[in-house]
C-alpha cells in the first residue's frame, strides 16, 4: 500500500506527517555551512575588489567622511536599490507569507502596504537633512544640535535598541530557515551570518554597503520574479500554474468543515484546515479580515519605528545626493511594496492551497516560503530560498553594522570619549564598530534562541519598545515649537506606557502574562497604539505649552565634519533651497498620495469584490482575484527591471572610467602617475574657485587624467 506526498504509513493506514519538515533537513549540512561561509568570503572579496578599482582609477579616498557618508553622492537608482536592500529583512521574505498563510489575501497586503509608507514618508525627513543639516552624519548628532546632549543620550539608547531589535530579527529568521533547511546549528549560523559582512563592510565602509547591497538585491529579484511565475504561470506538476487554479483550491481548503475528521486531526497537529476564523464567510480571498486588519495596524505602528528610529535610513539619506534622496525614497518603496505583495502572496497561498502540513510553530517561525519552494522546486528552491534569504539578511545586517558603527564614533566616542578626535580616529573606532556589533548579533542569536522568542513575536512586539521615539524624531526637524523635555519625557513615557498596556491588556483578556498571551494579536494591538500615540500627544502638549520657537538655519552651524570639506554639489543649484522646497514639495504631494491610495483607497476598492457572483460581497471572485494577479505580475516585472538596470545606467560615467583604467597598460599608468602630481599643485589650496569645485566631484581625477592620455 503506498500512501500520499506527506503521508506515513502507520499499520495498514496512511497517516498525515504532523509537520512540513520533521526535523528533517532538505539540503546536506554543508550547503548550509556553504552558502553562509562561502557567499559572505565572495561578497567580502567582490566587494573589496570593486572598492579597490575604485580608488585606484575613480580617485576615491576613503576617509572617515566617506567610510560613513559613501561621498554624499548617490544617485537614484543605487539610493532605491539601498532603500530596498535596507528593508528587506527576513522577516520581509518570511513574516509575510506567514501572514498569507494565516489571513489569505489581506494578511501580505497589509504588509506590503503597512511598510510602504513609512519609507515613501520619510522621504520627507530626508530632504530636510539636505535643506538644514547637511553637515549631519547621523541623527543624533541633529537632535544634539537642536536639543542638547541629555536628549541625545535618550535617543541614542532608542536608536541602539532599534539596531539591537533588527538584528535579532535577521538572525532569528536565518538561523531557524538554514537550520530547518540544511540541519546546520542554529548557533553556529546566528554567528556566522553577520561574521561573513564584517570584512568588506569595514575595508570600504557605506559605500561598500551600498555595492553590495545593490548585488543583493538584484539576487533578491531575479529569485522572486522565479517563485512567482512557477506558482502563477510555469507549474503544473503540483496543481498550480495559474490564477485561476490557486483560486479553486484555496476555496475548496476554506469550504472544509472544522469538525470533519480531516480538520479534526489536522488542528490537533497545530495545522490549518478549514475556513479562516473572523475573515468574511472563512474565505482567504477577501479584504474582511480582523486579523489581517489588526495585524496591519500593529504593522504600521512597528515600522514607523524601524524607520524613523534607525540610524540606517538617516545614513542613506544623508549619503544621496539632494536631487535624488526624495526620488530614491519613493523609488525605493514603491518597489519595495512587490516583495512582500508579490511574493508573499504566491508563497503563503500556494503553501494552502496545495494544503501542505505546515505547522504554526513552524509558520511562526518564519518557515512557510521555505516548505512551498521546497514543494515546488525540490532541493534547487530550498537553495534558492535561502540564498535568497541570505542576500536579505547579510544586506540588513551590513547596513545595521555600518549605523551602529557611526553611532558608536560620532555620538559617543566623538561626544564624549574624545572630542578632537581626527579623521582617522573615527575611521578606526567605526571599524572596530562594525566587528563589535558583528560579534554582538552572534552572541545575541545565541540569547533570543534560548529564550524561545520567534520571528514572528519580536516582529509584532517591536513598536511598544521603538515606536514612542517615531514622534519626537520627527518633529526634530519639522517643527519648530517642539521642545527638549517633552521629546524625553514623551519617548520615555510612551514606552513605559506602551509596555504597561500590552502586559495588562494580556492579563485582562487572557488571565495570564506569558509569551503566547503576550503574543495574541489584541495585547500587541494596544502596546504598539498606546506606544506611538501617548508620546506624540504629550511631545505636543508639552511643546504648546513651552515652544521652543527655534531658527533651524542655524542647525547646521552646530554640526562640524571632521576631516573634509562638504562637497561641493551641496553648495550648487541641485541644493539652492528654492530646489530643496521644490523637492519638498513632489515628495509631500507623491508621498502623501501614494499612502492614502495604499491604506484608504485600495483597500476600500476591495471590498465590494464578489458582490453580485456566487462568490458575495467581500470576498473575491475569480475575475477579481485575476487582476490581483496580474498587478502582482506586471508591478514584481517591473520592479525587477528598475531595480537591476537603473542604478547601472545612472552609474555608467563611472563604470566607464573603471573600465578604461583596468585596461590601459602599465606604461601609460606610469605616465598617470606624473600627471596625477602635477594635478596635484593644480587642484592645491589657493587654486581658482572653479577648479576647486571640480576637484570635488566624485571621479574627476580620473577623468582629468584620462582626458590627458
Amino acid at each position: 500500500m503506498s500512501c500520499e506526498q506527506y503521508e506515513t504509513l502507520v499499520g495498514s493506514s496512511c497517516v498525515r506527517d504532523t509537520s512540513f519538515f520533521g526535523g528533517k533537513a532538505v539540503l546536506p549540512e554543508g550547503a548550509g555551512y556553504g552558502i553562509v561561509i562561502g557567499f559572505g568570503l565572495f561578497f567580502s572579496l567582490a566587494t573589496a575588489i570593486i572598492m579597490g578599482l575604485d580608488k585606484r582609477y575613480g580617485g576615491t579616498n576613503i576617509s572617515s567622511e566617506y567610510f560613513n557618508t559613501a561621498g554624499r553622492n548617490v544617485k537614484t537608482g543605487l539610493t532605491a536599490s539601498v532603500i530596498v536592500s535596507q528593508w528587506t529583512w527576513a522577516a520581509t521574505l518570511l513574516q509575510s507569507s506567514n501572514v498569507a498563510y494565516q489571513y489569505g489575501v489581506s494578511g501580505p497586503f497589509w504588509y506590503a502596504s503597512g511598510a510602504t509608507i513609512q519609507v515613501l514618508l520619510f522621504g520627507m525627513l530626508a530632504i530636510q537633512v539636505k535643506r538644514y543639516a547637511p553637515n549631519a552624519h547621523t541623527i543624533c548628532e541633529i537632535i544634539d544640535a537642536r536639543w542638547g546632549a541629555n536628549v541625545q543620550k535618550v535617543f541614542i539608547f532608542f536608536c541602539f535598541l532599534t539596531n539591537v531589535i533588527v538584528s535579532s530579527m535577521l538572525v532569528l529568521g536565518g538561523a531557524a530557515t538554514v537550520n530547518a533547511l540544511t540541519g546546520m546549528n542554529t548557533t553556529a549560523a546566528g554567528f556566522l551570518i553577520p561574521i561573513g559582512v564584517i570584512a568588506y563592510t569595514m575595508a570600504g565602509g557605506l559605500k561598500a554597503t551600498f555595492l553590495a547591497s545593490y548585488i543583493h538585491t538584484a539576487i533578491i529579484f531575479a529569485i522572486l520574479i522565479t517563485f512567482i511565475y512557477i506558482v502563477y504561470a510555469a507549474d503544473t506538476k503540483h496543481g498550480l500554474g495559474s490564477p485561476s487554479k490557486v483560486y479553486d483550491l484555496l476555496q475548496s481548503v476554506a469550504q472544509r468543515s472544522p469538525t470533519s475528521t480531516e480538520c479534526v486531526a489536522r488542528l490537533a497537529a497545530d495545522q490549518n484546515c478549514g475556513p479562516v476564523a473572523k475573515n468574511q464567510k472563512g474565505s482567504y480571498l477577501t479584504m474582511l479580515s480582523e486579523g489581517g486588519v489588526i495585524f496591519g495596524i500593529i504593522n504600521i505602528v512597528g515600522n514607523f519605528g524601524t524607520v524613523f528610529v534607525d540610524q540606517s535610513y538617516w545614513q542613506s539619506a544623508i549619503a544621496a545626493k539632494p536631487s535624488s534622496s526624495t526620488k530614491g525614497y519613493l523609488l525605493g518603496g514603491l518597489v519595495w511594496f512587490t516583495i512582500p505583495f508579490a511574493l508573499a502572496t504566491a508563497m503563503g497561498l500556494a503553501t494552502v492551497a496545495l494544503d501542505l502540513p505546515v505547522t504554526s510553530d513552524e509558520a511562526g517561525k518564519g518557515l512557510v516560503p521555505p516548505a512551498i519552494a521546497t514543494h515546488l522546486m525540490g532541493k534547487g528552491g530550498a537553495a534558492a530560498i535561502t540564498i535568497m534569504l541570505f542576500m536579505a539578511i547579510v544586506s540588513t545586517g551590513s547596513a545595521e553594522q555600518i549605523a551602529v558603527s557611526s553611532l558608536f564614533a560620532y555620538d559617543v566616542y566623538r561626544k564624549y570619549i574624545k572630542p578632537n578626535a581626527t579623521g582617522e580616529d573615527i575611521l578606526r573606532v567605526s571599524r572596530y564598530g562594525v566587528v563589535a556589533f558583528g560579534i554582538f548579533m552572534g552572541i545575541l542569536s545565541l540569547i533570543l534562541d534560548e529564550l524561545g522568542l520567534s520571528l514572528g513575536f519580536v516582529y509584532l512586539m517591536m513598536g511598544i519598545f521603538i515606536g514612542s521615539a517615531v514622534m519626537p524624531i520627527s518633529f526634530v526637524l519639522t517643527w519648530d515649537k517642539a521642545n527638549a523635555k517633552g521629546a524625553v519625557i514623551g519617548a520615555i513615557s510612551g514606552q513605559v506606557l506602551g509596555l504597561v498596556t500590552w502586559i495588562v491588556t494580556a492579563q485582562g483578556l487572557y488571565k495570564a502574562v506569558t509569551i503566547k498571551t503576550l503574543g495574541e494579536n489584541y495585547p500587541m494591538l494596544a502596546g504598539n497604539i498606546v506606544a506611538i500615540c501617548s508620546s506624540g500627544i504629550i511631545h505636543a502638549f508639552m511643546s504648546f505649552q513651552d515652544p521652543q520657537n527655534f531658527d533651524f538655519s542655524t542647525l547646521n552651524d552646530r554640526i562640524q565634519l571632521i576631516d573634509d570639506k562638504l562637497p561641493e554639489f551641496e553648495q550648487d543649484e541641485d541644493s539652492n533651497p528654492k530646489q530643496l522646497e521644490a523637492a519638498l514639495a513632489w515628495i509631500k504631494k507623491w508621498g502623501i498620495g501614494f499612502t492614502f491610495v495604499m491604506i484608504v483607497l485600495w483597500p476600500v476598492f476591495s471590498l465590494p469584490a464578489g458582490c453580485g457572483t456566487s462568490a458575495g460581497c467581500g470576498v473575491f471572485n475569480k475575475g477579481y482575484f485575476n487582476l490581483w494577479v496580474g498587478i502582482a505580475l506586471a508591478w514584481g516585472t517591473v520592479a525587477t527591471a528598475v531595480i537591476i538596470l537603473l542604478p547601472v545606467y545612472e552609474s555608467w560615467d563611472s563604470i566607464s572610467v573603471v573600465l578604461k583604467g583596468m585596461f590601459t597598460n602599465d606604461d601609460v599608468h606610469m605616465r598617470m602617475d606624473v600627471l596625477e602630481s602635477k594635478i596635484d599643485a593644480l587642484l592645491a589650496p589657493g587654486s581658482t574657485k572653479s577648479t576647486e569645485k571640480l576637484s570635488q566631484q566624485p571621479g574627476y581625477r580620473a577623468k582629468l587624467i584620462a582626458g590627458h592620455l
